[in-house]
């Protein structure tokens, strides 16, 4: 009991590893994305997409293993939440696959009705695509309605909660402003200029919906905080998270661009960090009855099954970490335009 335990704590955490990897990574690109509209000059446009041509496929490698994960570890997990969820994931799939064909098929041809076209469906698919993820994470905190056998009895529209819909804002938010690092990192001239007097309005965007969102969370899911309470020593990650949104503004001003995109990836992990912290041992809450709800206790696969997939993981992860290493190596420094650009 002791091991199947120890590893029910291990995959939540891997879950949660991975699913903040693809936040950090894909979160940029859609970021990028949220902004595109901004730019008017074509040069501009087709910057931003080759500073994420080739890397956003290899970014949503880590949705794929984070969804794989959870279907292996945890199938009740996945299978009410999918099932539950249904609507709302047909609509990220399409956001997902327009931001695909955009960026592929933008600069196919020199017509400018044609770039109009698939710029404007680039920036809302990636809009839509960030919003509907954090209303799904929004529900997953604030509980949805769930039956005795743990299956979704509620409504698509239900997911549109007040709460659930200013997480989806504040990940909106979140994103566009690590997108905005992103482009003043990889690029360089007057896109760089530009785009560097967004950053910080894209964090004071930011901070205002993080603190709205922290505000709510406290009054209306006050036990988010009950084991930060009991243990004060998780207040450092609160802290650490704080520091980090606190030294963007400051890299980017000193031109340590590289640093404020790092700050802004650890400002991201904290925040996924302290969730986690709140919600264990739950990963899907339950309301109005909290005790139906999905926790690593009670939705996870055997133990051979966690055991035979924990080994496997330490083989895939590892491959899945040098395959992102090595292609932000071999695609480091400044987006430049040549004839194989997008």
């Amino acid at each position: 009991m002791n091991a199947l335990l120890d590893l029910r704590v291990i995959w939540y955490g891997l879950v949660g590893v991975l699913l903040t990897g693809y936040a950090i990574l894909d979160g940029f690109d859609l970021g990028v994305g949220a902004l595109h509209l901004f730019t008017k000059k074509d040069e501009h446009r087709r910057l931003m997409l080759n500073s994420i041509g080739p890397v956003w496929d290899g970014n949503e490698v880590w949705l794929v293993t984070g969804g794989g994960a959870l279907f292996a570890a945890f199938p009740e997990v996945y299978a009410t939440v999918f099932s539950g969820f249904y609507s709302a994931i047909i609509l990220l799939l399409f956001g997902l696959i327009f931001r695909a064909v955009a960026i592929e098929f933008r600069s196919k041809l020199p017509m400018r009705w044609w770039r109009q076209m698939w710029d404007g469906s680039f920036a809302v698919a990636s809009v839509v695509s960030s919003l509907l993820m954090g209303i799904a994470f929004g529900n997953v905190v604030w509980g949805i309605p769930l039956d005795e056998q743990r299956e979704f009895v509620g409504t698509f529209l239900g997911l549109l909660n007040p709460f659930a819909l200013l997480v989806g804002v504040t990940t909106v938010a979140l994103f566009t402003m690590h997108g905005a690092i992103y482009v003043v990192l990889k690029t360089e001239g007057e896109l760089q200029d530009m785009v560097r007097g967004w950053v910080n309005n894209t964090i004071i965007f930011f901070v205002i919906c993080y603190g709205i969102t922290t505000m709510a969370t406290l009054v209306y899911l006050p036990h988010m905080s009950r084991h930060i309470m009991d243990y004060p020593v998780f207040f450092l990650v609160g802290l650490l998270t704080m520091l980090a949104i606190a030294n963007i503004p400051r890299a980017i001003h000193h031109g340590r661009n590289f640093q404020a995109f790092l700050s802004s990836g650890a400002a991201m992990a904290g925040l996924m960090l302290l969730a986690a912290i709140g919600m264990f041992p739950f990963l899907v809450m339950a309301r109005p009855n909290p005790w139906l709800g999905l926790t690593l206790y009670n939705a996870a696969s055997s133990l051979k099954t966690l055991l035979v997939m924990l080994i496997i993981a330490a083989i895939g992860v590892p491959l899945v970490l040098a395959y992102t290493f090595s292609i932000y190596y071999i695609f480091r420094g400044k987006v430049k335009l040549d004839t194989m650009s997008y």
